[in-house]
């Protein structure tokens, strides 16, 4: 069985609204070099996570519960319960809880291959 690590709480990730929660599934000891980050995430009603890019590595994210506007690039996105989207290296991406209940989904953060390579 996986240790539990801590949950962390961001407030304003990325210049977004309201705050964060994240719940680690799994931490850098099991996920060595091949992901940054394995989480639960839940934004509160009205909170998001602000636009960002991401460089030498790709995240998708897969919706738990709850509604979300999900920012790819420049093109946004209604997203809903068992809806996923990956983020590729190079791109840039928002999430935002449009509904009335906590937005809760699955964030995994894996480096690039080009990266694994250098």
């Amino acid at each position: 069985m996986l240790e539990k690590p801590p949950v962390t709480i961001i407030d304003h990730a990325n210049g977004g609204k309201g705050r964060i929660i994240l719940e680690h599934i799994a931490g850098p000891e099991t996920l060595r070099e091949n992901a940054r980050l394995f989480v639960k995430a839940t934004l509160e009603k009205g909170c998001s996570m602000g636009v960002h890019k991401h460089k030498g590595d790709r995240e998708i994210y897969h919706i738990l519960s709850g509604k979300a506007l999900y920012t790819d690039n420049d093109k946004t996105y209604e997203m809903n319960p068992g809806d996923s989207a990956c983020c590729e290296n190079g791109n840039s991406h928002g999430i935002e809880n449009i509904g009335g209940e906590n937005l809760v989904f699955i964030g995994l953060i894996l480096y690039d291959l080009d990266k694994k390579e250098e």
